[in-house]
C-alpha cells in the first residue's frame, strides 16, 4: 500500500517525479546547523539554511549544554525553511551518551551535563565493583568510556540521588529535541546504544545495569527503531512559528550513525572513519562482536541503520587541532584551519607522537602545553612551533587509525580494501593523505557532509521514498564526490608504526 506522504515519488505512465523537501538538524560538538534536503529521484542535495554555535556553559563547577538555546536554534531553522517552500519532515541527530531529566509533568529538570564534566571521574573501577568487567561487556557490548551515560548516572546517583528522585523520564539528547517537536517520548536505538546500557541484541535496556546502579527503571523509555516515525510537529510550535505540519522521524540519532549511513561503500565489508571532534573508526556488521577478545581491545558495538551493527573505536580526533587553535587564539594568534595545515606540511616529519586517547587531552584547556609536556615525558623531541605540533597531531592520528584497523582486523578475521573517511575532518588533506600512508591502503574521502545526507536518507528511508540502505548508499555516490589518497612511502611508516606502538602505547 502506497504510503500517505504528499511528497512520494511517483513514476507510473511517465508523471513528474515531485521533489522532496525534508530538515536535517545536526549538532556537533562546538556547532549546529539546520539543512534543507531535497531529492529529485536520483540525487540529493543539501542546502545550510541556519548555522549556529554550540557552547557549553560552566556555573558552579559543572558544565552544561545549553539546550534551550539549542532549541531556540531549531526554530530559527524551521522559520527559515519556509522561505524554500517548508518541508514534509525533520529529523534530529546530536553526539552520544548525554541526557535530559524530565519530570513527571514533562518539564526540564536541569540542563543535561555535558561529557566533558569532571563529575564521572573514578567511575569506571567503581561500576567495575558493582558489576564484573567481562560480564559487563558481554550485556552490553559497549567500549568502557568513563562519559558513557551509565557511568554518567551513577555518579549522579551518588553526588545527586535527590535529581533522580524526582525524574520521571530520561531522554537522550535527540530524544530530547524530538519531544520538544512532538511532544513524544521515545528512545532512539542508536543512540541508546551509546549508554553502556542497551542491548546490543535486539532494541531494548539492560535492566541489570539500572538495577545495579540503583537507577530507576521508570525513567527508561520505550526504545524504538531508527526511523521511527513519531508523529506531526507539535500545533502550539507550529502556530507560534507560522509553519506547516511536518512529520518528526526518530532518525539515527547518534551522528556516527548518520554518517555510517552516508557512506558511499560498495562493498559489504568496509573500514570507515568518521572523523571530527572524534575519530570513530570501525566497521559494519551484522551481529555484533562479544568476544573475550573484542572486549579486552575495549571495541564498541553499536546499533545502526537498518538493525547493522557497527564495531568500532572511539577516538579523540581533531578535538586536539580545534582545542590548540582556541588556545593559539587566546595567545593573539589568530591561525584559520588551511594556515595551520600549511605550517604543518612544511614542519619536519615523524618527530615526536602522542596517544591521541592520553587522559590529558580529553578536557577542555591548554593543549599545546599538553602535548610538550607529553613529548618531554616520554623522551622525544618537544615540539616547539605551532606547525610541529600540529603535524604531530595529525600523523599520531594516522598511526592511532592504523592500530584501530589492527584490532578490528584481528577480531572480524576479514581484510579490507579501502577505508572510507567521512564529516568534517576530510577538510584536512593532511589527514587522509596520512591516514592513507600510515595504514597502507587506499582512502576514499567522502562526503565531507556525511551526517547531514544520512540524517536526510533515513528520513527519505521512513517514507518509503527510498527502498533501504543499500539504495540510499548509491543514491548518496550519485550525489557527492569522493577523493582517492593512495598510500606511499608504505615502508618508512612501517618503521615508525613500530615504534609508535612500542614507545607510545607500550604494545
Amino acid at each position: 500500500m502506497e504510503a500517505a506522504y504528499s511528497g512520494r515519488m511517483r513514476g507510473n505512465m511517465g508523471e513528474a517525479k515531485k521533489e522532496t523537501r525534508v530538515l536535517a538538524v545536526d549538532f556537533g560538538a562546538s556547532s549546529g546547523r539546520v539543512m534543507l534536503g531535497t531529492y529529485d529521484g536520483n540525487k540529493i542535495t543539501a542546502r545550510e539554511i541556519h548555522r549556529f554555535s554550540n557552547d557549553p556553559v560552566i556555573l558552579n563547577g559543572t558544565m552544561y549544554w545549553d539546550v534551550l538555546r539549542l532549541f531556540h536554534e531549531i526554530k530559527q531553522g524551521l522559520i527559515k525553511a519556509k522561505a524554500y517552500g517548508g518541508a514534509e519532515s525533520i529529523g534530529v541527530d546530536t553526539w552520544g551518551v548525554d541526557f535530559g531529566l524530565l519530570d513527571e509533568k514533562g518539564f526540564l529538570l536541569e540542563n543535561p551535563v555535558h561529557y566533558r564534566d569532571k563529575r564521572t571521574e573514578g567511575t569506571l573501577e567503581k561500576g567495575f565493583q558493582l558489576i564484573p568487567r567481562e560480564h559487563f561487556y558481554e550485556i552490553t557490548g559497549n567500549q568502557f568510556m568513563e562519559i558513557n551515560t551509565a557511568f554518567q548516572l551513577l555518579a549522579l546517583k551518588e553526588q545527586r540521588p535527590e535529581l533522580l528522585d524526582r525524574a520521571d523520564c530520561l531522554l537522550m539528547m535527540p530524544d530530547l529535541f524530538n519531544y520538544f517537536l512532538s511532544g513524544v517520548k521515545k528512545s532512539e536505538r542508536s543512540v541508546v546504544s551509546t549508554t553502556q546500557m542497551s542491548d546490543p541484541r535486539q532494541p531494548g535496556w539492560v535492566m541489570e545495569v539500572a538495577d545495579k546502579f540503583g537507577i530507576p527503571a521508570k525513567i527508561l523509555t520505550e526504545v524504538v527503531p531508527t526511523g521511527t516515525l513519531l508523529g506531526p510537529v507539535q500545533e502550539e510550535l507550529q502556530e507560534e512559528l507560522g509553519v506547516e505540519a511536518m512529520d518528526v522521524i526518530a532518525v539515527a540519532g547518534h551522528d556516527t550513525q548518520c554518517a555510517l549511513t552516508a557512506v558511499p561503500a560498495k562493498d559489504d565489508d568496509f573500514i570507515f572513519v568518521s572523523c571530527g571532534t572524534w575519530s570513530l573508526f570501525g566497521t559494519e556488521l551484522k551481529e555484533p562482536v562479544l568476544t573475550s577478545q573484542s572486549q579486552e581491545l575495549n571495541i564498541t558495538n553499536e546499533s545502526g541503520t537498518d538493525n547493522r551493527t557497527s564495531f568500532l573505536k572511539n577516538i579523540i580526533g581533531l578535538w586536539l587541532v580545534q582545542e590548540s587553535r582556541r588556545q593559539w587564539i587566546r595567545e593573539g594568534k589568530e591561525f584559520s584551519f588551511s594556515e595551520l595545515e600549511k605550517l604543518a606540511q612544511e614542519a619536519e616529519p615523524f618527530q615526536s607522537f602522542i596517544d591521541p586517547d592520553a587522559p590529558e587531552f580529553a578536557p577542555a584547556g591548554n593543549v599545546p602545553k599538553r602535548i610538550r609536556e607529553y613529548c618531554e615525558r616520554t623522551g622525544q623531541k618537544v615540539p616547539e612551533t605551532e606547525g610541529e605540533i600540529v603535524r604531530c597531531i595529525n600523523e599520531s592520528l594516522a598511526l592511532k587509525y592504523r592500530y584501530a584497523l589492527e584490532e578490528i582486523k584481528a577480531c572480524t578475521g576479514k581484510e579490507y580494501g579501502a577505508i572510507h573517511m567521512v564529516g568534517g575532518g576530510i577538510k584536512s588533506e593532511l589527514l587522509c593523505r596520512f591516514t592513507a600512508y600510515a595504514s597502507g591502503i587506499p582512502v576514499i574521502a567522502g562526503p565531507v557532509e556525511a551526517t547531514v545526507f544520512g540524517n536526510i536518507a533515513i528520513q527519505l528511508m521512513a517514507k518509503g521514498i527510498i527502498k533501504d540502505l543499500k539504495e540510499a548508499r548509491k543514491v548518496i555516490a550519485n550525489s557527492e564526490a569522493t577523493v582517492t589518497y593512495e598510500p606511499e612511502n608504505s615502508g618508512k611508516w612501517d618503521e615508525v608504526y613500530e615504534f609508535y606502538k612500542k614507545k607510545i602505547l607500550g604494545k
